[in-house]
């Protein structure tokens, strides 16, 4: 196996920083050193003035950042197709772009070639893990299993049910929706970094025989290691209100699942923005968690997410791109609009707080921590190496918060790492690294 030293700034979090808080407990920075990894995990760490012996093979990027790759909790492989549509809310949304474009992935020549362009731009844009949205059909799932295993990538995602309220050629039904995921489940749940997540569309498109049928393979498949369950919830006032017409027994939206048997310590629900505070406490009881997609509820109009109120119940929060209701796949461009949801709600979102949602957080929501999200030695080297700053206003403001300017003092290391949040994106990165290859590389210019 092959040994590589790559030496850099190392940042990573030991534990959960305290919301709001700039200080820098949980957070680990260890500025010019050694990240050891030996094969496939990280072997451990050495001061930049200790360099590893002549069978490690030495990479020197001293001034630049090495960060845990990027987890990435609700995202639509499919929906790279209508990235950036112009002008409607989630429910038109739905039938003016994405369900057209998620017909096309019954072909499996589409679906592969999806999947592949799919996996290919989350690497490029510092995201090694991600819990995907595929479409109903069968292959578009086997497509991404099958693209995922060929990248060495950690991945969760299932076959979309989808069993009313949609187009004839989006549905399945009760039957042949619990053949096929019960056939995925045995041939790529468990299997390397491979995982299965049972995938309710939302509420809506699903009828109550099909979300019951969800919830037994959920308690059937559950326990440590078992699969995920993943959905859309409480996005959209008018999704609300419709929800409330078609399930006029539950209490609320996030009540339909809880009913159902969906809810639990690996689920993973996107946006929940229209909340209260029973929804909350279930969410805190059941240990599920909020993916929360702040670029898209911004484009869709959505609403804001009330992160405070997570923090004060408490419930687990990650962050997602969800793409194509999101507008990138860069998980630094959804930090920064996170922080832009949050203002708007009175409150301040740390760089801490974001890039551990992103991270370690996001690991240990979805179970995977003993493996990912982190540099701690035996990890997987899922790791990604980004420039501080790219452009002249970003080199200018990070000489000014490291103190490189004459006259000026450096300002604290949360100074320096939400300037990098706020003004950096995809064209920092300098390489992705999975499970200890490298899978993307990008050239500079002079």
């Amino acid at each position: 196996m092959t040994r590589h030293a790559l030496r850099a700034d190392l940042l990573d979090f030991s534990h959960a920083p305290a919301w709001g808080s700039t200080g820098t407990d949980g957070v680990r920075f260890r500025p010019d050193h050694w990240l050891l990894v030996d094969g496939e995990r990280i072997a451990g760490t050495l001061p930049g003035q200790q360099p590893p012996g002549p069978d490690w093979q030495q990479h020197d990027h001293r001034g630049r950042l090495l960060m845990p790759g990027f987890i990435d909790t609700h995202v639509h492989c499919p929906q790279l197709d209508v990235i950036a549509s112009y002008g409607t809310g989630l429910l038109d949304w739905l039938n003016t772009y994405t369900f057209p474009a998620e017909q096309r992935f019954a072909d499996p020549g589409v679906a592969a070639e999806g999947a592949a362009r799919f996996l290919d731009a989350l690497l490029a844009h510092g995201t090694t893990t991600a819990v995907v949205f595929p479409t109903v059909h069968k292959v578009s799932a086997e497509a991404l299993f099958d693209a995922a295993s060929a990248r060495g990538m950690a991945l969760v995602t299932g076959k979309v049910l989808m069993d009313r309220h949609a187009p004839p050629a989006l549905l399945d039904d009760v039957a042949g929706a619990r053949r096929d995921c019960e056939d995925l489940i045995r041939r790529h749940h468990g299997q390397g970094r491979k995982r299965y997540a049972m995938t309710v569309r939302f509420a809506a498109t699903s009828t109550r025989e099909q979300l019951a049928m969800a919830g037994e393979l959920c308690r059937r498949h559950g326990g440590p290691g078992g699969i995920h369950m993943q959905t859309h919830v409480a996005e959209n006032t008018d999704e609300v209100r419709w929800i409330a017409e078609l399930f006029p027994e539950s209490r609320s939206y996030l009540d339909v699942y809880h009913r159902h048997g969906l809810l639990n310590e690996r689920a993973v629900l996107a946006h929940g923005i229209w909340l209260d505070a029973g929804d909350r406490a279930l969410l805190r009881d059941t240990g599920a968690q909020i993916a929360h997609s702040p670029s898209s509820n911004l484009f869709l109009g959505s609403g804001l997410f009330d992160w405070q109120a997570a923090v004060d119940t408490p419930y687990r929060v990650s962050l997602a791109s969800d793409v194509g209701g999101g507008t990138s796949l860069s998980l630094l461009r959804t930090m920064a609009e996170a922080y832009k949801v949050q203002a708007l709600r009175g409150t301040r979102l740390s760089a801490w707080t974001a890039l551990h949602a992103a991270t370690r957080g996001a690991a240990e929501a979805l179970g995977l921590a003993h493996e990912i999200g982190h540099l701690d030695t035996g990890a997987l080297a899922d790791v990604v190496l980004w420039d501080w700053a790219r452009g002249p206003v970003a080199v200018h403001r990070d000489d000014i918060a490291r103190g490189a300017v004459a006259g000026v003092a450096a300002q604290d290391l949360h100074a320096r790492v939400f300037a990098f949040l706020t003004l950096a994106d995809e064209r920092n990165l300098v390489a992705t690294w999975v499970a200890g290859q490298c899978r993307h590389t990008q050239e500079r210019g002079g």
